[in-house]
């Protein structure tokens, strides 16, 4: 939103129609007949089924979530079929931890890059699923129904999973799909979504980390970028072509549609459109729910995890192989702690504070002569967040601090359990599939864990989580250990460690050979782990139930509120829940402040501008600074000669969206989005048009990378190229 003065007229804008604003909006799939105008005025040449169809193949057909099975409808990133055998491009960073699992000191593919120059080499991921959008449908009235307001958020809850859990048996009967219904704008409507999920997704290619992570934590969220941010899958199907687990005789997916990839001109305003699966966001969250976020997520959450990426650095910088072990754990780390921190800098900057406020006040007066409920809203709303406060404060501390901060506090608990079930196992040989499974398990983990990383970051974690948080919600465990290791956290991790069965994979493997509850009971790591488990959800459960159940109410009728108002005057889109979305716009140069003007590309030639030998964020392969020397970019260069890398775009995305397609007015893909710009890090909770930028891989540079880089012409060959 335009922040020029904070007036009465500014929230009416906020509130009225803005033709002007069509680049806001994660829009549903099946409701783009009502952006279509503001569409085709943004140079859209296709038509509505030609994006969204049931009855013929369509855009969404080529459209890939990438998740993990237990988890089928959370997807974790975009990727998009660029081949009729299946073939999938998405970022770099969505499939660097499969590059981690597979890499080691002797075949680092981090460090090297990967690349199956035929379809044996490519390399099996359980447990990776690609979902596929069948259809969807709104279910708002089927929900509706069984629902009142006299309800409690309770029978509510379970009145919506019962009818939930029916609508979606009756979508999937009969066939290999799986749906989920999804609330949308905070339970005032609902959409079922129909997916076909497949289970064995191959590992293709991925340049080395030096190109797909260029510029690392200190170009991340920011432009201009270079960063060669892709990465190549595969889809397999049984050879029916149904979905099935990874097996030899399994074959490529044969898609209903695939992107063909653009080669062309990009031009300043050329129409881009972006879909994907976006994960959260929180455009309807009022000022009581930012201030929380702010002052309590974000802060919190920035500065303890400072502690541990310092720690995680310092050992990643000294050994080859402990770069490789906590190559993706520190990746996933990093990267919202630089979020949380820039969205705070950027919702000072734009006063949103001030803008949510306004929006408040005037909510306030349309809602004097409506129903009660909606007069009670935002007092709802308001007394929750203050009777939550200091609680949210200790989760968060409990949370980031000490149960994802180390690892092994959490992960004792993990493997307790699974010992728990062999010490009840019933029989001997339900016992031995039990261990059998266990050190499996075990290794995996392992294989990317260090004790002496583990040791140093549990300390820091731990001194600096007790130090900080309110004491009376500190654990009991560490309050008794300042005392008798006098503040020596050191000395309180050298004894957990000392007395506990995981230390390290030796000392578990050896505790496998006879597991028993009693040696798990006295252990040291375990009995802190549940201990600070136990406080965490104390802490969590100490919100009074009529406090939670009054932010669900109060946020419902709020938003069904601002719905009203906004009724027959603009669209509104509902706030990201990774199901599949559509934002439009067009590729756009941005001014981010006054005297400094941003071009709507990058080329090669940044790359080498950029490059510093004496920095692992920006090493540029000897292998891209002759191609570079040579100007031997084959057909990929623009009209100057240059060859792109990056491109920006006015799109409204957010995680999850990475890897997603930007695609022409034409259907063809242009790029994949992987970022967004530090200026605007507000845009999940508060969109912000003159600055947002949705930053782009152009297609060009990852076909060069494929083509002329890794000379993986099998990969050119099976793609449609546009020229």
């Amino acid at each position: 939103m335009k922040k020029f003065i904070l007036t009465l007229t500014m929230a009416l804008l906020v509130l009225a129609p803005a033709a002007s604003r069509a680049d806001e909006g994660m829009w549903l799939l099946s409701l783009i007949g009502k952006n279509y105008a503001d569409m085709q005025k943004a140079g859209l040449k296709l038509t509505p089924e030609d994006i969204y169809s049931i009855n013929q193949s369509c855009l969404k057909d080529a459209i890939v979530g990438l998740g993990n099975e237990g988890r089928p409808f959370w997807h974790f990133c975009t990727g998009e079929i660029i081949s009729n055998r299946g073939l999938i491009s998405t970022n770099h960073h969505c499939g660097y931890g499969k590059l981690q699992e597979h890499s080691t000191v002797e075949h680092d593919y981090l460090r090297d890059g990967f690349w199956a120059y035929n379809m044996s080499q490519e390399l099996p991921n359980p447990g990776l699923t690609a979902s596929i959008l069948v259809r969807m449908e709104d279910v708002t009235s089927r929900v509706l129904e069984c629902l009142s307001d006299d309800m409690s958020e309770a029978d509510r809850a379970k009145a919506v999973r019962n009818v939930s859990d029916r609508i979606a048996k009756e979508a999937t009967a009969g066939t290999d799909y799986e749906a989920t219904v999804k609330p949308m704008f905070d339970g005032n409507q609902y959409f079922l979504f129909v997916h076909i999920i497949y289970k064995d997704v191959r590992l293709v290619g991925a340049p080395p980390s030096s190109m797909g992570k260029f510029g690392g934590d200190t170009d991340n969220w920011s432009w201009p970028r270079h960063t060669c941010d892709f990465s190549m899958f595969r889809i397999y199907t049984a050879p029916d072509g149904k979905p099935a687990a990874y097996a030899k005789e399994n074959i490529p997916l044969k898609p209903k549609h695939h992107l063909p990839v653009s080669a062309r001109e990009l031009n300043d305003g050329d129409y881009a459109m972006v879909m994907g699966f976006p994960g959260t966001t929180t455009h309807f969250l009022t000022s009581y729910g930012l201030e929380e976020t702010m002052n309590v997520q974000n802060k919190l959450r920035y500065e303890l995890r400072t502690v541990k990426i310092n720690i995680l650095r310092e050992y990643m910088n000294s050994d080859q192989a402990l770069k490789i072990k906590y190559a993706s754990k520190y990746a996933s780390c990093s990267n919202y702690w630089k979020y949380s921190h820039e969205q705070n800098i950027a919702l000072k900057k734009l006063n949103t504070m001030a803008v949510k406020k306004e929006i408040e006040k005037e909510y306030y007066d349309w809602a004097l002569d409506k129903d009660p409920k909606y007069r009670q809203a935002l007092g709802l709303i308001e007394k929750s967040y203050a009777e939550r406060r200091d609680l949210q404060e200790a989760v968060t501390y409990l949370d980031e601090g000490l149960l994802e901060g180390p690892e092994m506090l959490y992960q004792s608990i993990l493997f307790g359990r699974q010992i728990q079930a062999i010490c009840n196992a019933e029989s001997q040989d339900e016992r031995d599939a039990m261990i059998a499974e266990l050190r499996e398990d075990a290794a995996k983990f392992y294989k990317d864990y260090d004790e002496n990383v583990e040791r140093s970051v549990m300390a820091a974690m731990m001194e600096y989580t007790y130090r900080n948080m309110k004491i009376e919600y500190a654990p009991d465990c560490l309050k008794n250990a300042d005392r008798k290791f006098k503040g020596n956290f050191e000395a309180l991790v050298n004894r957990i460690f000392s007395q506990s069965i995981f230390a390290n994979e030796n000392t578990f493997m050896e505790f496998l050979k006879d597991p028993n509850m009693k040696q798990l009971q006295r252990d040291e790591m375990y009995k802190y782990g549940s201990e600070i488990l136990d406080k965490y959800r104390e802490v969590y459960m100490a919100v009074p139930r009529e406090s939670r159940d009054n932010l669900t109410r109060g946020t419902r009728d709020f938003v069904d509120g601002i719905l009203q108002i906004n009724a027959g005057r603009k669209l509104m889109s509902p706030d990201a829940n990774s199901t599949i979305r559509l934002t439009y716009g067009n590729v756009k140069a941005y001014e981010p402040r006054d005297g400094v003007s941003y071009h709507f590309y990058t080329t090669l030639e940044g790359v080498m501008q950029k490059e510093d030998p004496n920095s692992t964020e920006f090493i540029v392969p000897q292998r891209l600074k002759d191609l570079y020397a040579a100007k031997d970019y084959g057909t990929y260069a623009n009209k100057n000669g240059e060859l792109p890398t990056c491109f920006i775009t006015n799109n409204d995305i957010t995680g999850g969206n990475s890897g997603s397609p930007v695609i022409d007015a034409h259907g063809n893909l242009i790029g994949l989005a992987f970022d967004g710009n530090g200026e605007a890090m507000s845009g999940d909770i508060d969109f912000e048009e003159n600055l947002q930028r949705c930053i782009c891989l152009d297609s060009r540079y990852m076909l060069f990378v494929i083509d002329k880089y890794a000379n993986a012409q099998n990969l050119i060959a099976e793609m449609d190229i546009v020229r």
